[in-house]
């Protein structure tokens, strides 16, 4: 009899997610060792993996890859749960800078052998893989262009996290049609989705209350055609690009929806980390709960009624703790202070008369007398001195000391002087120092972006803050959503302006934004994002007056300007045009241009208000750049119709009636130094 081989059931796990939006504690360690309810998140996608049949898993990591192997190594050596049963490699590869590398890199490596199952050390979900594990199997047999299958699950609520999903798909075999990420603060009144789509396809059901968790199970070819195509960053872009590439990549994305009681949720921010952790203390993740025996097969709590978890070790009344509390080993709770839907790590010291709700305290955090803390995260060993007020989306990363009676709201604290800054940021730019609380606290205001050896236009516009989701209260929920086939011509316009149509040009500009947005974030080589939009020009087969105007459309439609830390808009579009500025000059050169500019201002001007008013100080700060001339801005001014623009031609007048009397000033200075 012929022997075969058993086929090992392999996955691997991305280590390196969500570095930007776990600021400052991202900065002091790797997030897949965050807490969450005192677990490392990386433990709970082990934990999944393990309860789906998985035997060997490749851990892959690039930041702080020591850190990572000696978790692993700890878990090893303690008998966690997930250790039994399945292998563990942690793996990394320095200079891998983005999701797609890391799928490169390991096609390189060649340790993948066959299918495999592909999540984030930030995905916390407790159900079993191993039939869509299956059914991905089966399509593959039918289809050899199946390159992945996604693992999506309806939404329980209409909090937005930014995993929200609007999919087509066949209902005949769940072939993936269309994706469309949903916006995290912005609900769409109606869905406009490709025609063609319905045209093509006999049978299409479309989900809208999906959310994505990143699981997915992988062919081989998948790692091949990250390979083969370089301009797949994200796994979004890997999805993009088979979808409108389907018959030149001869590669097909399927889909699997898991059951209503299985339980997945990506941890990509803070809003969603604290949305996790609730569901995690009301046991919606069960086996994942407070009181599992991760390590040595020992439970850490006794559950009592009302979500109070408990240490045996540690000191505290119970009727201190209201409900949905964590309180681990240790740590100590003196008299007079309540607790409520809050998280206590190891050896915490909490003084008397204080009152914490919403609140995630690390390990060795100590809070003293009479404080008030609301939704705050604290890092390991930070200091919370006498009669502080922190609440509204602060986060104080480790060693921290908040200076007594200080009060705060959405700040992000650090311990140090100075910025965490890149490699490739340490060789352009000196570190920036960040206004000072006190000897160990530094507010970094999310994070300080810009030369600060650059002072030139700084009196006009200070330097820009991205704005990073923080702790804060649970959004409430959403009106209901509604996509219309078919409605009247009197709201034609507006839905229109919600919702553009995908056609070529605005899958144009949503590629320029995202090249521009990534490309700032990352402090890109201009000459490289000029490179990628003159591909996707070509692409989609744009004039030059088209990109013209879309580029300029695209740095006003950056998430840092439509959404400015502290609403001040001047700020980011300053900070964006010292990134940007060599890219928009590239485009914007000669006097038909320049109009082209200020006429994507028009579509700026009446979708962001806080651009319409600032409108005449970004006119004239744009002029100030060189980006438009004077002459361009009178000539679109003179364009303007009186009645459909009456509010921007009445912004603007005083703007060009200073140009006007300059020129005349300079007519007349001509004509002094030639008599």
């Amino acid at each position: 009899m012929a022997q075969f081989e058993k086929e090992i059931v392999q996955a691997v796990l991305i280590a390196d997610n969500n570095v930007w939006n776990f600021k400052p504690l991202s900065d002091e360690g790797s997030t897949a060792l965050l807490p969450l309810v005192n677990v490392s998140m990386l433990d709970y996608a082990l934990i999944a993996l393990n309860r789906s049949g998985v035997e060997e898993v490749f851990v892959y990591a690039s930041l702080y890859l020591q850190d990572v192997r000696d978790h692993i190594k700890a878990g090893i050596a303690t008998y966690a749960s997930w250790s039994f049963k399945m292998t563990v490699h942690v793996i990394g590869g320095e200079g891998c800078r983005c999701f797609g590398d890391a799928m490169r890199d390991l096609d390189a490596k060649a340790l993948i052998r066959g299918n495999f199952i592909l999540l984030g050390a930030d995905t916390v979900t407790n159900a079993d893989l191993r039939p869509v594990l299956e059914q991905h199997k089966r399509q593959a047999k039918f289809d050899k262009g199946t390159a992945a299958t996604l693992v999506f699950k309806e939404c329980s609520n209409n909090v937005r996290t930014g995993n929200e999903l609007l999919i087509a798909v066949d209902r005949r075999n769940d072939r993936l049609h269309y994706h469309q990420r949903l916006k995290v603060h912005q609900k769409e009144s109606r869905y406009q989705i490709p025609l063609d789509i319905f045209l093509g396809n006999s049978c299409v059901a479309l989900h809208h209350n999906l959310l994505d968790p990143q699981i997915a199970i992988g062919s081989p070819s998948m790692l091949s055609l990250f390979s083969d195509n370089f301009d797949f960053q994200t796994r979004d872009d890997f999805v993009r690009g088979l979808l409108i590439n389907e018959e030149l990549l001869d590669s097909r994305i399927y889909v699997a929806l898991l059951p209503a009681a299985q339980y997945a949720h990506k941890v990509n921010s803070w809003p969603a980390y604290q949305l996790v952790s609730r569901d995690i203390i009301n046991r919606w993740a069960y086996p994942l709960v407070p009181d599992m025996g991760v390590y040595r097969l020992q439970q850490q709590y006794v559950f009592h009624k009302d979500n109070i978890y408990k240490s045996h070790e540690a000191h505290v009344s119970k009727v201190a703790l209201h409900e949905n509390v964590v309180i681990q080993a240790g740590s100590h709770v003196d008299s007079g202070s309540v607790i409520s839907d809050s998280v206590i790590g190891l050896n915490c010291r909490i003084g008397k008369n204080c009152r914490l709700t919403n609140v995630f305290l690390m390990a060795n955090v100590t809070v003293k007398d009479n404080c008030r803390l609301e939704h705050c995260v604290l890092g390991e060993g930070a200091i919370v001195n006498e009669d502080c007020d922190v609440s509204a989306g602060c986060v104080l990363g480790a060693k921290s000391v908040l200076p007594a009676k200080t009060k705060l709201a959405k700040t992000l604290i650090t311990s140090t002087p100075t910025t965490q800054l890149t490699d490739d940021q340490e060789q352009q730019e000196a570190p920036v120092e960040l206004q000072s609380l006190g000897p160990h606290a530094f507010i970094i205001s999310d994070l300080t972006t810009g030369d600060p050896e650059d002072s030139d236009g700084d009196d006009f516009l200070p330097q820009q803050a991205l704005s990073i989701p923080k702790m804060g209260d649970l959004l409430a929920p959403l009106d209901e959503m509604s996509y219309c086939s078919d409605h009247s011509e009197d709201d034609d316009d507006a839905s229109r302006a919600v919702t553009p149509l995908p056609d070529d040009t605005n899958i144009f500009l949503g590629e320029v934004i995202d090249s521009l947005t990534r490309g700032y974030r990352e402090k890109s080589n201009p000459d490289f994002l000029i490179l990628e939009i003159n591909s996707s020009r070509y692409a989609y087969n744009m004039s030059l007056k088209e990109v013209n105007f879309n580029v300029v459309k695209a740095v006003f439609g950056m998430q840092s300007i439509v959404e400015p830390a502290n609403s001040n808009v001047l700020v980011a579009i300053n900070a964006a045009f010292k990134q940007l500025g060599p890219v928009v000059s590239n485009y914007i050169k000669s006097e038909d241009a320049m109009l082209d500019c200020l006429k994507a201002l028009e579509d700026v001007y009446e979708e962001n208000p806080l651009v319409r008013e600032k409108i005449s100080q970004i006119v004239h700060y744009l002029y100030d750049k060189d980006f438009v001339s004077e002459d361009a801005i009178q000539a679109w001014y003179e364009q303007l119709d009186d009645q459909e623009h009456a509010q921007l031609r009445q912004s603007l007048a005083k703007l060009v009636q200073w140009l006007d009397q300059s020129s005349e000033e300079d007519d007349d200075d001509d004509d002094e130094d030639e008599d």
